[in-house]
């Protein structure tokens, strides 16, 4: 196998010696759906690629310019790159890395008995690789494709390869997760128009490599940290879980009502400014408000009469809820303290006070005995708020006390909250509470509930509630 890789290299000079000059050669491990897919697509824009996997079977059918698996076009570039001396496969990792520049990682991570994900491949992979390294004088990139944990590029494929190589990273090696976004039934469409390519690189000399690859399908490459990198994988999967799960959750509720569920739907994605965009998608508080609770109770109680299991819509309430407990604890370090709150209707530019979860977290701490106080501009105390405050009163009983007290504890303006607390809980990020904070003293603690300006983050004294 390792005479079968070289001699690849050796032809594919003879064919194409500017490709060579001016293109990294890659070998790809792992030559299932992603790795298949990234051979045939990455030998068709000139690559030279050595592909290794540990099943002999697999590696015959690539070598036959056949695919492993069943994919439009795959098969096709697959036996282009075959032909044209670009493309052949070993068992022998070792001699692949030798005589490549760039390594792309694509095992298999399947689930482990406890739920965890199983690394048993990149480990070994990545012990492989670095026993080549080992053995190059030639700087070298690895990049690892597959869905992992974040963290485990630089806490488990870094290790495991300074170890086997007894070279470090940076100045022997670099390394990059660039997860992949390839939908099976049509990856070869989804490789060359993507949807994103994402890249997090050890060091720029890494980061630049791999750029030099994508830019023949994307010119846009969005870089990151490689953690963020690892989670963004994580995040769309589990996003477009959720997607279905809601679709179906929907669906079953509409036949009970004998409602088309796709004429409902298909209604539903229509709307590309809030249902099908970033709106609503930003970690930040808790959601509040006279419409979002209520409504999804009101779905909830609809699938319960209908006797329609919806634990996903079920979920909602008690996760909105979770979001409440995290602000409180931020603010557990500070029992004592005086606290003042910069916001307290559910959202900015509103005088709306139902369900707004900032009182929810003042409720606690006032029967905790805590000193708050609190600013909204949006506030005036009168016969309309007065009607909200005897609404909230009787619909959500532990704030009651709050809304006996609030009008005492509410201040007239913004500096009065910041000079008097030591500590500033703010729920809405508008330029009056940015101007607000500027003000306010070294020692005073900021709790970000809003994602507020990103400079605050440099200081020992603010704490955003996830981030």
């Amino acid at each position: 196998m390792i005479d079968r890789c070289f001699a690849i290299s050796t032809a594919s000079d003879r064919q194409a010696p500017n490709r060579d000059v001016v293109k990294p050669a890659i070998s790809v491990v792992g030559l299932g759906y992603v790795g298949a897919v990234s051979m045939a697509c990455l030998s068709h824009i000139g690559f030279r690629m050595v592909g290794v996997d540990i099943a002999q079977g697999k590696v015959d059918l690539i070598n036959s310019g056949r695919s492993p698996i069943v994919e439009e076009r795959v098969g096709e570039l697959l036996e282009e790159g075959v032909k044209g001396g670009l493309i052949a496969a070993t068992e022998n990792l070792v001699a692949a890395v030798l005589q490549t520049d760039v390594t792309l990682i694509s095992v298999g991570t399947p689930t482990a008995d406890d739920g965890s994900c199983d690394l048993t491949f990149v480990r070994n992979a990545s012990r492989a690789i670095g026993r080549a390294i080992a053995m190059k004088s030639s700087y070298h990139v690895v990049v690892l494709r597959c869905s992992v944990p974040p963290g485990t590029t630089l806490d488990v494929v870094v290790p495991e390869i300074e170890k086997a190589s007894g070279k470090n990273l940076g100045p022997d090696f670099g390394v990059c997760f660039n997860p992949e976004f390839l939908r099976e039934g049509v990856a070869v469409a989804d490789f060359f128009a993507p949807p994103k390519t994402v890249v997090g690189a050890s060091d720029e000399r890494a980061s630049s490599t791999v750029t030099e690859i994508y830019e023949a399908v994307d010119k846009k490459v969005i870089f990151t940290s490689i953690a963020a990198a690892e989670m963004i994988k994580y995040v769309d999967n589990v996003w477009h879980a959720t997607k279905v799960a809601f679709g179906n959750e929907v669906g079953r509720i509409c036949k009970q009502l004998d409602i088309d569920s796709h004429d409902v739907m298909d209604i539903f994605v229509r709307d590309t400014k809030l249902n099908l965009s970033p709106y609503y998608l930003k970690p930040g508080f808790a959601f509040g408000g006279s419409c979002l609770p209520k409504e999804v109770r009101a779905v909830g109680h609809l699938a319960r009469e209908l006797k329609v299991s919806v634990p996903l819509i079920d979920s909602l309430i008690a996760s909105n809820r979770c979001q409440v407990d995290q602000a409180v604890k931020l603010l557990a370090p500070f029992a004592g303290k005086r606290i003042g709150f910069l916001g307290l209707t559910f959202k900015p530019g509103t005088d709306d006070l139902r369900e707004s979860p900032t009182l929810d977290v003042m409720a606690v701490l006032l029967e905790r005995g805590e000193a708050i106080q609190a600013y909204d501009p949006n506030m005036t105390f009168g016969l309309m708020l007065q009607s909200q405050i005897d609404y909230i009163r009787h619909a959500v009983p532990r704030q009651a006390r709050l809304m006996d007290e609030l009008e005492e504890l509410t201040v007239a303006d913004a500096d009065t909250v910041v000079a008097e607390s030591d500590v500033l809980v703010v729920s809405h990020a508008t330029d009056l509470f940015c101007a607000a904070l500027a003000r306010r003293s070294p020692l005073t603690h900021v709790i970000d509930l809003a994602r507020l300006n990103r400079g605050l983050a440099s200081s020992h004294t603010y704490h955003g509630i996830a981030w």
